[in-house]
């Protein structure tokens, strides 16, 4: 939006909020540190942008690690500022070096993934392995696969 006289009042709260673009990798289980340690490698290469974990997760298989990276305001994300352009180059980083972790775009965490990852952030601060935190997580189940239905009585057909 363009300020000029007729609507000189000034930004709204939507046009000042800041936008994040949330990337979800999905490391198997026995690959959560090292695609940690990429991601740590990624962000000192891409100081300017701000990004945060802001999700954990795991099932059976794969390790579910959100990455929040901040675009910056509405409006400036919409010019394409220089910290619009640097977070993009970074999620599109993120996309390139780290394909081998499965990244995908994704919704908002919910509140039981954004507090597993500040308990993250909390034990790493301190010293905890990323390894030691993820195994003391719990599981969510993985959505059943359900089993074959079997034919009815006029659905079967002879060999």
């Amino acid at each position: 939006m363009e300020l000029n006289a007729i609507n000189a009042q000034g930004l709204g709260p939507d046009e000042t909020e800041s936008v994040v673009v949330h990337v979800q990798l999905r490391p198997r289980r026995g690959a959560t540190r090292k695609c940690l340690a990429a991601l740590a490698t990624l962000a000192a290469e891409h100081d300017a942008v701000s990004f945060a974990v802001t999700g954990l997760s795991k099932d059976d298989r794969v390790v579910r690690v959100t990455v929040g990276v901040d675009l910056g305001p509405r409006t400036a994300v919409a010019k394409f500022s220089p910290q619009a352009q640097a977070a993009y180059a970074f999620v599109s980083a993120v996309f390139a070096s780290l394909y081998e972790h499965m990244p995908v775009y994704t919704a908002e965490p919910g509140a039981a993934e954004r507090a597993a990852a500040a308990v993250l952030m909390e034990r790493a601060s301190a010293g905890a392995s990323a390894a030691d935190v993820v195994e003391g997580l719990p599981t969510t189940p993985a959505s059943p696969i359900p089993s074959p239905r079997m034919p009815g009585p006029g659905e079967r057909i002879p060999a």
